[in-house]
């Protein structure tokens, strides 16, 4: 069964194992060593990875085995360029297809026009976030409705995930993205490492984006990594090596008053902890059991007083 708390869902991400922005990190897991560390560790949800089966009859063998239900995976889009819009609909609509095969019912969604980490136009030797024009900013809207729409066909939902390195990744593009996208189209999903490295209080996106949140990343935020990594300017695929992300209850953040206004508003979703690390300095099944206990601690009924086992 998946760790939970009263309704509270807490699944894990490969990215803590195999590193999909950096690839050279974890490359020497296979995926039966991973998920056989979630079956251990006892998650029942987890996103797909580069290294698991691209077969889905294979895929869902090797997850029905464990117990493991795939709660969705990344999906980059250019819808921002009019002139690919139609090839990224369709590659898009297979991602969907492949995903409700595999009982997925959200649709991780970033556009990557302009950014640092998957924009292939990119000109040479450029290294900043291009920010886009009104108009294109207007066509990525259009197509990420369009999205939605096919996410809908499905019974799904397209989930945005602001992520930095991209022309999305700001409080006030955050901002500008839920209002200007259709909230019966365009959903948020909320990451509170992305949150706070892109200068946001995750508590307060939380509170004022409540009603358009299904879906959620846990990761926290070196403080100490942070300030280096702005003070030299690095990229954010610097930054990941240079290990500004951890476990919640290991950064930065404040996770109990979040964790406790998920519960207050309902919250019933997938929270999928993520810890963008080297796993050769940061082990991930270690790392993984330190976030059980931490999360466990703010969510028993007597607030952690006590020692308790975290509920698997």
């Amino acid at each position: 069964m998946s760790i939970a708390w009263g309704q509270l869902k807490l699944g894990i991400s490969p990215i803590n194992w195999v590193n999909e922005d950096v690839l050279e990190l974890g490359d020497h897991y296979t995926y039966e060593e991973v998920l056989d560390d979630f079956a251990r560790l006892g998650f029942s949800g987890t996103e797909n990875c580069r290294k698991f089966p691209k077969d889905p009859r294979l895929l869902k063998e090797a997850l029905g085995d464990r117990g493991i239900q795939l709660t969705s995976q990344w999906k980059g889009v250019v819808f921002s360029d009019p002139a690919i819009r139609q090839a990224e609909l369709a590659a898009y609509r297979r991602h969907v297809e492949f995903l409700h095969e595999m009982g997925s019912e959200h649709v991780v969604t970033c556009e990557l026009g302009g950014s640092i980490i998957g924009d292939a136009r990119r000109p040479r030797g450029v290294v900043e976030v291009i920010p886009p024009t009104d108009e294109q900013w207007n066509h990525m809207v259009e197509g990420l409705h369009q999205a939605g729409d096919i996410c809908r066909e499905y019974g799904m939902k397209l989930v945005y995930h602001y992520h930095i390195g991209t022309i999305v990744e700001k409080p006030e593009e955050i901002d500008r993205l839920m209002e200007t996208t259709d909230p019966d189209l365009v959903h948020l999903l909320f990451d509170t490492g992305h949150a706070y490295y892109g200068g946001a209080d995750p508590l307060m996106l939380l509170t004022k984006y409540a009603d358009r949140i299904p879906y959620i990343h846990l990761k926290d935020v070196r403080q100490e990594v942070l300030d280096r990594v702005r003070a030299k300017q690095m990229p954010f695929q610097s930054a990941i090596r240079e290990g500004v992300f951890t476990v919640p209850g290991d950064g930065a953040i404040d996770f109990s008053p979040i964790l406790r206004k998920l519960i207050q508003n309902g919250f019933a979703g997938w929270m999928i902890l993520e810890a963008e690390q080297d796993p050769a300095i940061a082990e991930p099944n270690a790392y993984a059991e330190k976030c059980k206990r931490y999360l466990d601690s703010i969510l028993q009924p007597n607030g952690g007083k006590e020692e308790q086992p975290c509920p698997i």
